[in-house]
């Protein structure tokens, strides 16, 4: 039996340091899903904190049928679907902060060099661009895109961690791809819907 089983048996049975390395052990993952899905860093903080807490509650439910991580990601579209939700419900609507939290591409942040400021204002341009075009996607679209291409999840996988099949996931890729595609044209206009 792997340590991981072992953690989550121990959980099961009530033991919180077991559970507390396992938050350990996932919370980076789950905070960067829930960044990728939600845009922002304090959004993101509270979904994971979210996460974490059913997870907690339902924990002696999991079955292990899945990967455990298969069942946190699934646990993060939630809270993230709920999220949405509760703002929509609230239906207040509240101008982004100027200093809201904007991540610069991998590609800027992994280059040997640094990069200029004309670098980096481009890159943050481009990945407020990116978030708008997000933005525009349903909630589950979203959680879709996010899942297949910023976490590099199989199209099985995917609809593993939603619950959906596979056909779905592939469609509401297709479409998440489509309105993407459109919104980000005027970077290629060779791309741009009719």
């Amino acid at each position: 039996m792997n340590e991981e089983k072992r953690l989550i048996e121990r959980a099961q049975r009530g033991d919180l340091s077991a559970f507390r390395q396992l938050v350990e052990q996932y919370k980076k993952n789950i905070y960067y899903l829930a960044l990728d899905l939600s845009g922002n860093h304090f959004d993101a903080e509270d979904i994971s904190q979210e996460v974490f807490i059913r997870a907690f509650k339902s924990l002696a439910k999991f079955r292990g049928d899945a990967k455990l991580n298969t069942w946190l990601y699934r646990i993060t579209v939630n809270c993230f679907i709920d999220s949405k939700r509760k703002k929509q419900i609230m239906t207040v609507s509240i101008n982004k902060d100027a200093e809201e939290d904007i991540r610069l591409p991998e590609s800027v942040m992994t280059d040997e060099h640094s990069p200029s400021p004309e670098e980096a204002a481009q890159a943050s341009g481009i990945q407020a661009h990116i978030q708008q075009a997000l933005d525009s996607l349903s909630p589950r679209e979203r959680s879709v895109f996010v899942l297949r291409h910023y976490k590099d999840l199989p199209l099985k996988e995917i609809g593993k961690t939603l619950d959906i099949a596979e056909g779905t996931v592939k469609s509401l890729l297709f479409r998440a791809i489509q309105r993407m595609q459109k919104e980000l044209a005027f970077y290629r206009p060779d791309l741009g819907m009719e």
